[in-house]
């Protein structure tokens, strides 16, 4: 459920504000406009928001700026707390994308930024059939992570960071859970949602999906 991952979140936790501002050059692609893709996830959100993978709060920042009621789920203590010292009046509790304690008001919208991927596809089918449990008709996932149009596309990015000496990339693309785009409108479509997906960078798409019916 991606807490097979909290050792090197913990780690990577102290770097991780200065690798997505481009600071790491085999990164850099993955975090082209990042603030614009965070600034998009916030502007399609709405009311009441659970957001997974706060990692430092960046995105949480951002809706918290935009006056949204925002409760944070994190599973690293690292990434966790450095969340909390930035943002002290929002609620960011320990959980993943399955594994959360129960919010208490409706939630309007469920957000997340270059964190899915850390779930297999069929933990991502486990938590799209809980979030359509607890979303309303017309409630809104917005999520911005690495995708591939298909396995033949993932396997040239891996060689390509491969030829480029990438080699902490490709170990990256090669160990962790990034999945294609039909996978995923195979998992939206048998949950109730409607989804669109649009490209935003050479390894980011926005993923958009409303619930259309229980």
């Amino acid at each position: 459920m991606g807490r097979e991952f909290n050792d090197l979140f913990n780690e990577w936790s102290h770097s991780y504000d200065q690798t997505v501002t481009g600071h790491d050059p085999e990164y850099e692609e993955v975090f082209i406009d990042y603030e614009k893709i965070l600034t998009t996830v916030a502007k399609k959100s709405k009311g009441t928001v659970l957001e997974f993978g706060v990692g430092t709060g960046n995105l949480t920042a951002i809706l918290n700026e935009k006056g949204l009621n925002v409760f944070g789920i994190e599973p690293s203590e690292g990434m966790r707390s450095i969340a909390k010292q930035k943002l002290k009046n929002i609620t960011i509790l320990d959980g993943d994308f399955i594994d959360f304690p129960k919010i208490d008001v409706p939630i309007d919208t469920i957000v997340s930024t270059y964190a899915f991927h850390h779930l297999t596809d069929e933990e991502k089918e486990i938590a799209i059939k809980k979030y359509s449990n607890l979303l309303h008709e017309g409630g809104r996932i917005i999520f911005a992570d690495t995708v591939f149009p298909t396995e033949e596309a993932k396997q040239e990015k891996i060689q390509e960071s491969l030829d480029r000496n990438f080699h902490r990339l490709a170990e990256d693309l090669q160990r962790e859970y990034y999945t294609t785009i039909p996978v995923l409108q195979h998992i939206f479509d048998q949950y109730g949602f409607t989804v669109n997906f649009t490209k935003l960078n050479p390894f980011v798409w926005l993923i958009e999906a409303q619930k259309e019916r229980r």
